[in-house]
């Protein structure tokens, strides 16, 4: 069972988590040790006080490597600790909420509490960077129409299924790197115009013009106050020449240069990081086309991203040599920032345009991940079987997988071309909201490419609009009514598009007058059935139930020990009795 192995797992990075900590404050006791002895060598020994400096500069690159290895356990231990608590059902507030994807005018993502504290983003999200978290926010709110692409995920997802040590790494590793990409905005500076297109045969020219003259002449220089003759001789005023006019070609690109140093040395350390992750990407051994297909983003003219990478931080190291006090004379002679500016600039005109895409790729490897984690941890789930001919949602024992396990109760389900419309009538709390989320939800992770909370499904591409829960908006000086009849205008209108569409009405109608309503609600509904599209009306209005083309379904409700019970199980027919007087009589309301 997933609980049982996040537990042991999450003991095992603990237990890792401990035993680096302790060796962690080892080695700053050691490091207080070395210091305490290069003080006390200095004083009595001199030179001797190098041997302890090396030591320290040893122990300060042994100790970094724990307190890297300590933060991994840790990323590891919260890893699996908020899986065990999504075992446990009491992940609401754990995770990411996707509170940055809420649209209140979707047409279903807030009937269907696709995001916020304890929604079905919630509960699926193991994504850590933004690109992974947007590309699930868009499976769930944008339903995928080809068989092809919905199989396509359902395979990728499939393959990663049981591989949890790739989930744990790609969680802690994207971990790393999720802040560090959005701070340097890693996308935009690789997009960006090049700043140093032309002049660099210039810089070249005066750069070795001036290196060579400088190799020439300095040692005549050096060696003339000592008295030495060398078997050369030059005069100094060239060298002199050249470096007045390697100076001046320097500060012909000083402000482009300045611009291109302080922008890839803000992006290389978020690049570093991103690397480590695509790095480990690119060498697992992937089977199913779609994540072979992302491995394949990860790769241009045959050359890994890390790869790419790799190649940047090199030149980056080379730049950062300037700043060393004996070395920047002779930088200064080579124009050697100028040179490196501009292949630093050769390079992102080569790879940067790549950046966007290696980051969407980790980002869609995210999403799968976190579908993948969430059919994991919901073995009982079913994974949709897709009808690419007719209209069809076949489902047996559909639940609602927000609600735990033990509360759950699940219904068979079936409409398409030769039933339509279902009516569900019954009272409040029976059940009819709680069938339409879920029916609502069936289809979202369907066409997701997720599994459902069902024990077998079958499903053609719909698209899905629901008016299920809506409110007064006074910031849109909108009464609930009025956000009602627009929101079923956009359901309208979302049943014209090529795709089927399946409607969830909650007690359509309900903010005006039983004559109105009845009429109002029986148009719509035709109006949406005669567009090709399909759904479930709810209502306690009883006169609904009468539309012709309607197939009546019910719950019921009961009273013991003068409360009302509920059994959640849909019946065939038009419920045939009320309790509402009976529960107002239970409550003290005399009439």
């Amino acid at each position: 069972m997933p609980g049982t192995v996040y537990q042991e797992r999450l003991a095992s990075r603990r237990a890792e988590a401990e035993r680096l900590g302790a060796r962690e404050r080892t080695f700053s006791l050691l490091r207080l040790i070395v210091i305490a002895a290069v003080l006390l060598t200095i004083w009595l020994a001199g030179w001797w006080s190098l041997v302890p400096v090396a030591a320290f500069f040893v122990l300060v690159l042994m100790h970094d490597r724990e307190i890297e290895a300590k933060k991994r356990a840790e990323n590891a231990m919260r890893f699996y600790d908020r899986g065990l608590a999504r075992a446990e059902d009491r992940w609401a507030g754990t995770g990411a909420a996707g509170d940055e994807f809420k649209d209140d005018h979707h047409p279903y993502a807030v009937d269907l509490d696709l995001f916020g504290k304890g929604s079905v983003f919630e509960l699926m999200c193991i994504a850590s960077t933004q690109a992974g978290r947007a590309k699930l926010a868009q499976w769930l709110k944008e339903p995928a129409s080809s068989p092809d692409e919905i199989a396509s995920r359902q395979s990728a997802v499939a393959e990663l299924r049981d591989r949890l040590d790739l989930r744990e790494d790609l969680a802690i590793r994207a971990a790393e790197v999720s802040r560090e990409i959005e701070s340097a905005r890693l996308g935009e500076w690789g997009a960006q115009p090049p700043l140093l297109t032309g002049g660099r045969f210039l810089v070249l020219a005066a750069a070795t013009i001036a290196s060579v003259l400088f190799i020439i002449t300095m040692p005549l220089i050096l060696v003339k106050p000592a008295g030495i003759t060398l078997p050369w001789s030059f005069p100094s005023w060239p060298l002199l020449i050249a470096i007045i006019a390697a100076t001046a070609v320097a500060a012909m690109f000083r402000a482009r240069v300045q611009q291109v140093t302080a922008a890839v040395e803000r992006a290389e350390p978020a690049l570093a990081l991103l690397a480590r992750l695509t790095e480990r990407l690119e060498r697992e051994p992937f089977q199913t086309e779609r994540l072979l297909s992302l491995q394949k983003r990860l790769v241009r003219d045959g050359r890994p991203a890390s790869k790419q990478i790799d190649h940047l931080r090199r030149l980056v190291g080379l730049l950062d040599a300037r700043r060393n006090q004996f070395f920047a004379p002779f930088a200064a002679v080579m124009l050697w920032t100028t040179n490196f500016a501009f292949a630093i600039e050769n390079w992102r005109r080569r790879s940067g345009g790549e950046i966007s895409t290696w980051i969407d790729a980790v980002g869609e490897l995210e999403a799968i991940s976190s579908l993948a984690s969430f059919a994991y941890e919901h073995p009982t789930f079913c994974t949709p079987s897709i009808a690419s001919e007719g209209l069809l949602f076949d489902a047996t024992g559909l639940g609602h997988p927000l609600l735990p396990a033990t509360k759950r109760v699940t219904n068979d389900l079936r409409f398409g071309d030769d039933r339509r419309l279902l009516v569900i009538s019954g009272s409040n709390m029976s059940g009819k909201s709680t069938m339409l989320r879920s029916t609502g939800l069936g289809a979202v992770l369907a066409m997701a490419g997720a599994p459902v909370c069902a024990e077998r499904m079958r499903i053609s591409p719909m698209r899905v609009g629901a008016s299920i829960q809506l409110h007064d908006s006074l910031a849109e000086g909108a009464s609930r009514f009025y956000a009602e009849i627009l929101r079923i205008r956009q359901i309208l209108d979302l049943a014209k598009e090529e795709t089927p569409l399946l409607f969830l009405l909650d007690e359509i109608l309900h903010g005006t007058n039983s004559h109105d309503r009845r009429i109002g609600a029986e148009g719509i509904v035709k109006s949406l059935l005669r567009r090709g599209a399909v759904g479930l009306v709810s209502t306690h209005d009883l006169a609904l139930a009468e539309i012709a083309e309607a197939t009546n379904v019910h719950f019921e409700d009961h009273m013991e020990d003068g409360r009302m019970a509920f059994d959640y199980t849909m019946r065939q027919g038009v419920v045939t009795k009320s309790n509402a007087l009976a529960l107002m009589r239970a409550v003290g309301i005399e009439v």
